[in-house]
């Protein structure tokens, strides 16, 4: 009886070859590069010509062909807006930063701690009071104008901040991005072990939720600045006293003369746009880390 040997199989290494598909995966095309420049140039000449008509006088801003290139009347058209007494942009100026400061905060504040209740406690009524917020969120303001008005009007908050602060301090949006965002950022045997340690409801929010929040609360933060900075309607309802506007209302009051300055209105709105170019520039890098982080935890 003959017996044969078995061979163990030989492996053979074969060589790790990169496609040239996989290599132009990460690669943008000449195509792609041309198509985001001209988004780019697309989102920046507004305020290139922004900038143009600002710095010119108002004849050289109606003139034809119109012109491409900043002037040196800058300085000059700002002095005229912050002189104009109509306007009173630097009192519209502070009450904006009032208004959308007081409604950033307290949105983000409330928002969190809204979305960790509906994200990780128990308790009855959870699923209809998250459905009522989802319902509010689908009403137009435009719709609650007239009993908002009256109630106003009954509390004597005409022409005042408040007027334009206590009715936007919460918002159905605000709640459910955050609940969104803690019902997979906060582990929930992250908050077990806080319980463990003995730490109240109030404590596990403030030291275990709120810190995993802080990337979705940078985001809603600027969209939430940005939204009552840019907030037109409700204030010109509320507000008709002219000595106490917001920064949008100083801008409608440079253009109500019959021939428009729009150098003067186009220097107007530089002044109105500057300060959320800084906040951007400050608060960039975590609202684009929340923006991503939210992203890939999706």
């Amino acid at each position: 009886m003959t017996t044969t040997a078995v061979r163990p199989p030989t492996r053979h290494s074969a060589p790790v070859k990169t496609t040239h598909r996989a290599e132009r995966l990460w690669k943008a095309s000449p195509l792609t590069m041309i198509g985001l420049i001209f988004g780019v140039l697309l989102s920046l000449f507004p305020f290139y010509w922004m900038i143009v008509i600002a710095s010119r006088t108002n004849d050289a801003a109606n003139s034809w062909p119109p012109p491409f290139l900043p002037g040196g009347k800058l300085g000059e058209n700002i002095e005229r807006v912050l002189a104009n007494s109509d306007a009173n942009i630097l009192k519209g100026l502070m009450n904006s930063f009032l208004v959308a400061g007081t409604i950033t905060v307290a949105t983000v504040f409330f928002g969190s701690l809204a979305g960790f209740a509906f994200a990780k406690l128990r308790f009855r009524g959870k699923n209809a009071l998250l459905l009522i917020i989802l319902t509010s969120m689908m009403v137009p303001i435009q719709l609650g104008v007239l009993p908002l008005y009256i109630l106003m009007a009954k509390l004597d908050w005409l022409n005042t901040m408040p007027s334009v602060t206590v009715p936007f301090l919460i918002g159905g949006f605000g709640i459910f991005m955050m609940r969104q965002y803690a019902e997979q950022a906060v582990p929930n045997e992250l908050i077990e072990a806080a319980r463990v340690d003995g730490c109240s409801t109030w404590r596990v929010y403030w030291h275990v939720v709120a810190p995993a929040l802080r990337p979705a609360a940078a985001v809603l933060g600027l969209l939430t600045f940005m939204e009552q900075w840019n907030q037109f309607f409700w204030p010109f309802v509320v507000l008709a006293d002219p000595s106490n506007p917001t920064v949008q209302i100083s801008l409608r009051s440079l253009n109500t003369a019959y021939f428009a300055d729009n150098s003067q209105i186009f220097a107007g709105t530089l002044i109105a746009t500057l300060p959320l170019f800084v906040v951007f520039v400050l608060f960039g890098r975590q609202i684009i880390g929340g923006i991503m982080e939210g992203a890939v935890k999706s």
